[in-house]
């Protein structure tokens, strides 16, 4: 039983490593609002592109 965890461990741990590495570079916008809310937008999303595009050269 022991094996058995130890080897779901040595192979759960790398894949929850590269699962996080791949979201960390998703580009995302988020827009807050005064109200507490929040909208954010992903690449591949209708009118996303241009945010994108404003915030990448706000960064630069």
């Amino acid at each position: 039983m022991r094996r058995l965890l130890a080897v779901a461990v040595l192979i759960a741990g790398p894949l929850l490593w590269l699962n996080r590495r791949r979201d960390e570079r998703r580009e995302c916008v988020s827009l807050y609002y005064d109200d507490g809310s929040m909208l954010t937008f992903e690449r591949g999303l209708p009118g996303s592109e241009r945010l994108l595009e404003l915030a990448r050269a706000s960064l630069s």
